[in-house]
């Protein structure tokens, strides 16, 4: 036996109402996107740098010959300007794609803000955002 239309309608307005809710999920927070990496577009740096999506937040980690080993994973953590940005965002990373250039552009996707992120000093640290 069929269940009326009266009494299914708000098991139907429940089902919608949460595929609503699902879908207005920002795509940076689905799970198993929070980072995006991208390399260094200097064609003789072994670096990647990765980018927090939502907080905008810059590190950058590359390769390292250590004798008697495999070699070692050296990571620069966020410094100046490269960490959580105010106000969060859909962050990305973008390579200028010049040989010679070891940094990496920020973007804000949802503002157009750019930011060029470099290693200094064994830090990762990035410019003022700029439209």
């Amino acid at each position: 036996m069929t269940r009326p239309l009266l009494r299914s309608r708000p098991l139907a307005l429940a089902v919608l109402g949460l595929a609503a809710v699902v879908a207005a999920i920002p795509p940076a927070l689905a799970a198993g996107d929070e980072y995006a990496f991208a390399a260094a577009p200097q064609t003789d740096l072994n670096r990647i740098y990765r980018i927090d999506r939502y907080t905008g937040e810059v590190s950058a980690c590359q390769y390292a010959i250590k004798d008697g080993t495999v070699g070692v994973t050296l990571c620069y953590p966020a410094g100046e300007g490269a960490g959580p940005q105010s106000g969060n965002g859909e962050y990305d990373l973008v390579p200028s794609h010049h040989e010679r250039e070891g940094g990496i552009f920020r973007v804000n996707r949802r503002t157009g803000a750019v930011s060029v992120c470099y290693v200094l000093s064994e830090r990762v640290v990035c410019t003022p955002p700029s439209s």
